[in-house]
């Protein structure tokens, strides 16, 4: 039996090359050269070509790349039954902690008017919020959201969290469910999104929501581009109910040339890098997947597509 790197766009040689350093005897394939097709037992997969999943007659397993799967529990060709897996890796997490808080004193800090000042030749000192009274507001506390929260407390930002469910994070106040929501969102001064993709998740990033953030509160999204409606968010800024909004994803990747974002000073962006999976990192928690495949054992990291994570 084999596994299948399904990336297409990547180089997927260092893939391998790190799934074979862990175990030699491996039989890795590398799309499009799958070989017999009823040999292939688990796909690693991102952004997989329509209809791909379909193609394996014995597939057991799709392993996202990252953290997220929404990529695909959303395919319409993944066979039922199949198991989906993502990726859970401290480097991931202390990567998406690292951007998460320089997004926040970016905007804490004003540097973006100092960026400003400096091109209009002007020695001007920008006023620094008091800490008392200012919350830093995370949408989704699991294993990632609650690195960020961490990392945000380590600056003495106060830090509020929202979750689907109760959760427990020292020092962190977490509401839950859609009856806390709209409490939550009145005292975010920064919003930032960690949420999975779902159904209910989906363009949750809408006017209706920034309306309930404090005048002036400033968005961060690192989850998922469909999670705004993007034209609530210009709206909104050129509006000054927001002072702007870090972006690293967006509904369609590349952001196109003539989008409207790119003109908007007060949105920031960055080409989805705010967390990335690096091969030498998770190789093995891969490798071991699989063999706990054939071993007939309980896989790690497995998703409830009930849920959608």
């Amino acid at each position: 039996m084999a596994l299948l790197l399904l990336m297409p766009g990547r180089d997927m040689q260092g893939w391998k090359k790190n799934l074979l350093a862990v175990d030699g005897a491996l039989d890795v394939r590398v799309w499009p050269d799958t070989g017999n097709l009823d040999e292939i037992l688990m796909v690693v997969a991102w952004n997989q070509p329509p209809g791909s999943l379909a193609l394996f007659p014995n597939l057991r397993c799709v392993a996202s790349l990252g953290a997220g799967v929404d990529h695909i529990l959303s395919d319409p060709a993944l066979p039922p039954g199949v198991a989906v897996t993502r990726v859970v890796d401290a480097q991931l997490n202390r990567m998406m902690a690292e951007y998460v808080c320089l997004a926040v004193l970016h905007h804490y800090r004003s540097f973006g008017r100092y960026e400003e000042h400096k091109r209009e030749r002007k020695w001007v000192q920008e006023p620094v919020p008091p800490a008392e009274g200012y919350h830093v507001g995370i949408m989704g506390m699991g294993v990632i959201g609650r690195t960020v929260a961490r990392a945000l407390q380590a600056l003495e930002f106060r830090v509020l969290g929202w979750a689907r469910t109760p959760k427990s994070l020292p020092g962190v106040r977490v509401f839950a469910g859609k009856q806390e929501l709209d409490e939550f969102l009145s005292l975010s001064n920064v919003l930032v999104c960690l949420l999975p993709l779902t159904p209910e998740t989906k363009d949750i990033l809408n006017r209706h929501t920034f309306s309930l953030l404090p005048r002036g509160a400033y968005v961060i999204n690192v989850a998922r581009g469909a999670h705004l409606v993007e034209e609530d968010l210009l709206e909104m800024i050129r509006s000054g109910h927001l002072s702007g909004a870090c972006l690293d994803v967006f509904r369609e990747e590349p952001l196109p040339p003539d989008h409207p974002f790119w003109q908007e000073p007060s949105i920031m962006i960055t080409p989805h890098v705010a967390s990335i999976t690096r091969p030498e990192s998770v190789a093995s928690q891969i490798v071991e997947n699989y063999r706990r495949l054939l071993a007939g054992k309980p896989l790690l990291h497995q998703v409830d597509p009930r849920r959608g994570y």
